[in-house]
């Protein structure tokens, strides 16, 4: 079954056929490095750390581009307000940003482009645009011409001559049309500023993409991908100065994220409901987040609240314990037993292929992570059942049934991103954990040094030592249950 994706550009669902056989080249708008980001920019990154995801999941090989706007007219109000070089600012909340997507479970790009390191690339477009006369100089600025492309609004749909535009003093007097956008501006004192054959001065926003995308993935490549807010007129420059240049169609498939309400509410300064993801992080694991907005289809909006988190965490509770569960059930089912599945456990696995085609299905059809999350629940459902059945009277018969669930919930997992950082472990006494990278002792050999120090204790019949340290170890984020011959525990923050 082919993969469908909504196209912008065409306004319908189209079959993804890319470029090269197996192989999709996909950029990303990534973020103006000004100041942290917030939790409406976190989704847009997150759902097409999923697209990619699954793209991966389904076989192919994905080369992903994330540009930084590393120069831009935030950085340098900001640096001014804090009284740091542009630079150093951009560069400080660079690193943040990296933390923060590391922090969130996204996956670090192929590559993460900075617009200062490609300013003679830039150089190079405008020049071929003033060369082919869709761009001109005015007192050192560059202006694209917007009324020289005949093609300017295929991807938003706007009528330009349908819609007003107020004519503003200053750099507006520079240019010919009211809706032409600058493609390099002039240096002013103070700012940032690099050579070019208009004078001193730096590269406009727009520019920038259609720059590095190109640079590294061809003049025409198959995804485009950004937040809905993006599609005009940032997305419409791109994709005008690219085909300007090169007279070839830039991307295939435009993608946009849908945006993201705080309580009911759209995102702005003047409502002062802006949450930084950062500290929506502090409060929330990553896996809560992810289990929240990827409940909501990719294109729609998604409504986010202290309500909404409570409900995503209650979920992301049901498939954990099942995990849990799974795990513990596996270490102690036979390794075969007598190698023959039971009538049960045949329809088991038959319900399981049918269950992973369904989820194949949703994601498929436009990367519907809402319903595939539906399915994977069913798997949740199925799997407990199971394991609640084998584990009734003591040890699991058959370990096959209990690694086939196991395997359909990972194959899920991984193509949605649930649990792909150190999500739990399940241990029992006498299993060997790996040791710490610098040779000392690992989380895993401490945690159960101290469980079987309280197991000692329970033996010794010292409870409140015991019900101590089970405590304490609660308290750093370590659950810990004791099952017929031991004990068990996982990490849940």
């Amino acid at each position: 079954m082919p993969i469908r994706v909504y196209n912008t550009m065409t306004r319908k669902k189209e079959e993804l056929v890319p470029r090269e056989l197996g192989k999709i080249s996909m950029y990303v708008c990534g973020p103006t490095v000004y100041n942290y980001i917030h939790i409406g920019n976190a989704r847009t990154f997150l759902n097409f750390d999923m697209i990619r995801r699954y793209l991966l999941y389904r076989g192919y090989e994905v080369e992903f581009i994330q540009n930084v706007t590393d120069v831009d007219d935030k950085i340098i109000n900001k640096a001014n307000e804090e009284g740091v070089s542009p630079e150093v600012l951009a560069d400080t909340y660079r690193e943040a940003f990296e933390l923060d997507m590391a922090d969130l479970g996204v996956m670090p790009p192929t590559m993460a482009p900075q617009a200062t390191e490609h300013i003679d690339d830039m150089l190079e477009v405008i020049s071929c645009l003033v060369d082919k006369g869709y761009a001109y100089e005015s007192e050192g600025d560059v202006y694209f011409e917007v009324e020289k492309f005949a093609d300017y609004g295929k991807l938003s749909g706007r009528n330009l001559d349908e819609q007003q535009h107020t004519l503003a003093s200053g750099p507006e007097d520079r240019k010919r049309g009211p809706w032409d956008f600058a493609l390099w501006k002039a240096a002013k004192p103070g700012e940032p500023s690099w050579s070019s054959p208009w004078g001193p001065g730096r590269p406009g926003w727009h520019i920038e993409c259609s720059t590095m995308s190109t640079k590294y993935l061809g003049e025409s490549f198959d995804i485009h991908g950004g937040g809905l807010d993006l599609v005009f007129p940032h997305h419409e420059n791109e994709l005008a100065q690219a085909e300007a240049c090169t007279g070839k169609p830039f991307v295939r498939y435009w993608i946009h994220s849908g945006m993201l309400n705080i309580d009911m509410e759209k995102m702005s300064k003047s409502l002062g409901n802006i949450r930084p993801l950062r500290e929506v992080l502090i409060e929330n694991d990553a896996q809560v987040i992810r289990m929240l907005m990827l409940g909501t289809h990719y294109r729609s909006p998604l409504n986010f609240s202290d309500d909404s988190l409570a409900d995503a965490g209650a979920s992301l509770e049901r498939v954990t314990n099942c995990a849990f569960n799974l795990e513990d059930a596996l270490s102690r089912a036979a390794v075969g037993g007598d190698g023959k599945k039971t009538e049960r456990e045949l329809e088991l696995s038959k319900k399981l292929e049918g269950l992973k085609d369904e989820f194949v299905g949703h994601m498929d059809d436009d990367f519907n992570s809402a319903a595939a999350l539906g399915v994977l629940f069913d798997v949740v459902r199925e799997t407990n059942t199971y394991v609640g059945e084998v584990t009734s009277g003591g040890e699991p018969r058959l370990k096959v049934s209990l690694l086939e669930c196991k395997e359909v919930l990972d194959d899920m997992f991984g193509a949605l991103g649930l649990f792909q950082t150190a999500w739990g472990t399940t241990s029992v006494p006498g299993e060997e954990p790996a040791r710490a990278a610098d040779g000392g002792p690992s989380r895993d050999q401490l945690v159960d040094l101290l469980l079987e120090v309280r197991q000692a204790a329970r033996d010794m019949k010292s409870f409140e030592l015991a019900d101590r340290i089970r405590d304490s170890l609660t308290e750093l984020g370590v659950r810990v249950e004791d099952v017929p011959g031991g004990y068990r525990w996982r990490v849940e923050r």
